[in-house]
């Protein structure tokens, strides 16, 4: 079975984990229907700033990932959109959703029903905890549920991450499971359910943290900006001018490195600091060491002398500092007084992206795309 020249996408999803998987696939050169409820659209059209107007039909929530698409209103309660939306997957390669477990049931949109109807389908299902759990799951809940804010923090006081990092990682897992299934129904010409959950998706990033639990037995705590098992790592020094600089020494070369640059170099020899199990030991003496000779250096010398002798670092750089970086640049796209970042950042040629659109912005096209 040949791909078709372009993927049709129906995304049912809303928030944020599914409809990223939809603008990926637009990015890629598919062809994506979101198909919103008429009332409100997607919840996210609500998740304004504060200075955001209350008019305001695409606040900057709802334009992260929604760009390439186009909106139609379909109320599935209703018989006769229903069976417009069942017109529509019948010409689909894809299908998103984000039901709670049985809420697809109830819209003939369980894997079942959608297999027997279209054998070729690929459906892609997020969901909170899994198929057996009605629960509703949120990146904040999950967060915490999955062990991520425990150790997010400082002693004593914890925090989630900034951005939806579960939705996003979930969002990855699946982007790649139907990539594998639209592949693998190129050559046998079935469909496949793909399915991926918040809390599966959360435990398998846990990585190194997941392991110094299950193979070193040792229970993660907040530890700031500090990496448990290596030093000097992610501690932000703050420079003699002002600046902050963030180190990333994870071989003791890179060390010896840093602290000959530093007018430390006996130090570095020493037996409690010349390894980094032994940094490791004794993390707190290494820090004020550090912090004392980045206090007396200005950046603009560090930068010079840290990338010569190719030691890993970096500058703590706010949101208005990282959109004038060429890689931010790079990714860049624009519209209608819009912006925003790619997903998709491997360069393969990706589509032009059109504005994210108004609530049912493409009504009109409903009948025209049904092939």
């Amino acid at each position: 079975m040949m791909l078709p020249e372009k993927i049709r996408v129906i995304e049912l999803a809303s928030v944020l984990a599914g409809p990223s998987v939809g603008m990926f696939l637009a990015e890629l050169g598919a062809e994506v229907f979101k198909v919103e409820n008429p009332i409100g659209g997607d919840v996210t059209r609500s998740w304004k700033l504060a200075g955001e107007s209350a008019e305001n039909q695409r606040p900057a929530y709802f334009c992260s990932v929604n760009w390439g698409k186009k909106s139609i209103c379909l109320d599935l309660n209703l018989a006769e959109s229903r069976r417009q939306l069942f017109d529509l997957l019948a010409t689909a390669d894809v299908l998103l959703t984000s039901f709670k477990p049985g809420d697809g049931v109830k819209f003939g949109l369980d894997w079942e029903n959608l297999h027997n109807r279209f054998p070729t389908l690929v459906v892609g299902e997020i969901s909170g905890y899994g198929p057996n759990d009605s629960r509703v799951g949120y990146d904040a809940i999950i967060q915490a549920e999955a062990g991520f804010t425990a150790m997010n923090g400082e002693p004593g006081r914890t925090y989630k991450m900034p951005v939806a990092l579960v939705d996003v990682l979930a969002a990855h897992q699946l982007k790649s499971g139907l990539l594998l299934a639209l592949w693998n129904r190129s050559r046998d010409g079935r469909g496949r359910l793909v399915h991926v959950s918040l809390i599966q998706a959360a435990i398998a990033a846990l990585v190194n943290q997941g392991a110094n639990y299950l193979v070193g037995n040792q229970l993660p705590q907040p530890m700031g900006n500090e990496h448990p098992n290596i030093v000097p790592y992610g501690r932000p020094f703050r420079c003699a001018d002002g600046i902050t600089l963030v180190l990333a020494v994870g071989t003791d070369k890179q060390f010896t490195a840093l602290c000959n640059l530093l007018d430390l170099s006996s130090w570095a020899t020493q037996s409690g600091f010349s390894t980094n199990a032994a940094r490791v030991r004794n993390r707190e003496e290494v820090y004020t060491q550090l912090d004392q000779a980045f206090g007396n250096r200005s950046s603009s010398e560090l930068i010079a002398q840290l990338s010569e002798l190719h030691i890993p670092f970096g500058s703590m750089n706010t949101l208005a500092e990282v959109a004038d970086l060429p890689a931010a640049q790079a990714l860049l796209v624009e519209g209608q007084q819009m912006k925003a970042w790619r997903s998709a950042v491997f360069q393969s040629g990706q589509a032009l992206l059109s504005p994210p659109p108004l609530l049912g912005e493409h009504q009109h096209l409903l009948k025209a795309q049904i092939r």
